[in-house]
């Protein structure tokens, strides 16, 4: 079987590995069950050359690259680790921390992502070509570890002029640094993840631009902030800076939790500048640019809310149609790091907003993620069974129990979709118009469709779609 993850061995000449995923079963929305079977052990094996060492994986290489700016590297990595390792709020039923940080291989970019342990804080650590001086090798594809004690204690002893080797395998991450090498292995995904990877990419397609400062205005920002705050705070530029006010403005960038902001702090010394990006909803993104690294933070509405339950992708989830779709999109999935809608439309045949719909989609069942600084899809691919996503919303699932159950009666509408819904003993109106869409029932009344659709909404739509086709 394999060593203890987290294991520090001497440097790495090459990792020759076999590994095939045996099984993978859901357990509840807390996380995951995997079996995984081995050609071998692990080995560590002494020659008179010196030191190898012959990690058994799946065999393939995916990266393997000398960086170019080690601390800044390093830096990076520790910071989606404290955010990984964080935790704001406790959600009801979860004990156990999430751990669990994705790498993804793709055409030009290698990216780092994942949540807080309380879902609602997401940060991607970006890599572009420029960020290593030598890279030995590329293969697309993604995995996912966790970094454990000796992997940080690693990195934060590294310093500018520290050799540093970056090597990603299909279920392993090795960083080699001052004569040894840490080396982390892939563990169960939580599958509470997989429905936020979805949501969080639908927040950031909807965000826009409020700012920009520079290393030391946002130093100055940063380290003034509130240790801790539990109420909505606005970040509003003034002059080459920003101020803090807890009044309303549409020109900053609202957000809870001045603690998940100070997971950037120490990464602002080496960055060049901050972006501040806001959301209808709430939510923020907050944007490093660090030459060829880019740190991106991004904040729920609220500091209890988790991405995972947010519901945003809930409507495309819902339409079967969509799904013959899917199969047209996927075809011109490459690992792009740029996805190009005008050629995805050509390509696929499908107009504007069915291309929206497939998209959103794919982004629910961990295929694209979006990119701020490019304003684009681009494609990764989680290595799990994602044909579940559907059977991970419990609203999703209650919406399709009142539709089975014959509790959505349309009704005559001059425009869109009305409807009455059958609840228990109470009966909900449902009006559905474009992308708008209103309920009479006590969520709607409480989040206004801030958080996705209901499941009298959803349900209204199912049986719409049913009643066309």
């Amino acid at each position: 079987m394999p060593g203890p993850r987290g294991a520090r061995v001497p440097p790495l000449d090459g990792c020759d590995s076999a590994h095939e995923r045996d099984d993978l079963r859901a357990s509840d929305g807390r996380g995951s069950m995997h079996a995984y079977r081995y050609s071998g052990p692990s080995q560590l094996l002494t020659a008179a050359s010196g030191t190898n060492c012959r990690l058994v994986s799946d065999g393939e290489a995916l990266f393997r690259g000398v960086v170019a700016q080690p601390r800044h590297v390093a830096l990076g990595l520790r910071a989606l680790s404290n955010c990984v390792r964080a935790r704001f709020y406790t959600p009801p039923g979860v004990l156990e921390p999430l751990l669990d940080p994705v790498v993804t291989v793709g055409q030009q970019q290698l990216r780092f992502e994942g949540f807080s342990g309380c879902c609602s804080t997401y940060a991607r650590f970006d890599l572009a070509e420029d960020a290593f001086t030598d890279i030995e090798a590329r293969t697309r594809g993604t995995t996912n570890v966790d970094f454990q004690a000796p992997m940080r204690a690693a990195l934060a002893q590294v310093r500018d002029d520290s050799p540093m080797t970056l090597a990603v395998g299909r279920d392993s991450v090795a960083v080699e640094v001052g004569g040894g090498t840490i080396v982390e292995r892939k563990v169960p995904f939580p599958l509470r993840w997989l429905r936020g990877l979805g949501e969080v990419q639908a927040y950031l397609s909807r965000m826009e631009p409020r700012f920009e400062i520079s290393r030391a205005e946002a130093l100055r920002f940063v380290r003034a902030l509130p240790s801790r705050s539990r109420h909505v705070s606005y970040a509003v530029p003034l002059g080459r800076g920003l101020r803090l006010t807890q009044t309303k403005s549409t020109a900053g960038v609202a957000f809870t939790g001045t603690e998940r902001l100070r997971l950037l702090e120490d990464l602002l010394p080496k960055a060049e500048s901050l972006a501040g990006y806001a959301e209808p909803c709430g939510g923020s993104a907050w944007v490093l640019r660090m030459g060829a690294e880019r740190f991106t933070l991004v904040l729920s509405p609220e500091r209890w809310r988790g991405f995972s339950g947010e519901g945003q992708l809930l409507g495309a989830l819902a339409m079967d149609q969509v799904d013959e779709a899917l199969a047209r999109v996927q075809a011109s999935l490459h690992w792009q790091d740029r996805l190009d809608l005008e050629e995805l439309s050509r390509e696929s045949g499908l107009g504007r907003e069915a291309l929206a719909d497939a998209l959103a989609l794919l982004a629910a069942r961990g295929h694209v993620g979006f990119d701020l600084q490019d304003g684009a899809w681009f494609h990764r691919s989680l290595p799990f069974d994602l044909e579940q996503v559907k059977r991970l919303h419990p609203r999703l699932q209650n919406a399709r129990k009142l539709a089975e159950a014959g509790a959505v009666q349309l009704e005559a509408a001059t425009e869109g979709l009305r409807a009455r819904v059958q609840s228990g003993d109470v009966s909900y109106q449902v009006s559905v118009t474009g992308i708008d869409s209103t309920c009479s029932c006590p969520w709607f009344s409480k989040h206004h469709g801030e958080r996705g659709p209901c499941k009298h909404i959803l349900a209204t739509r199912i049986v719409a779609e049913e009643r066309s086709t």
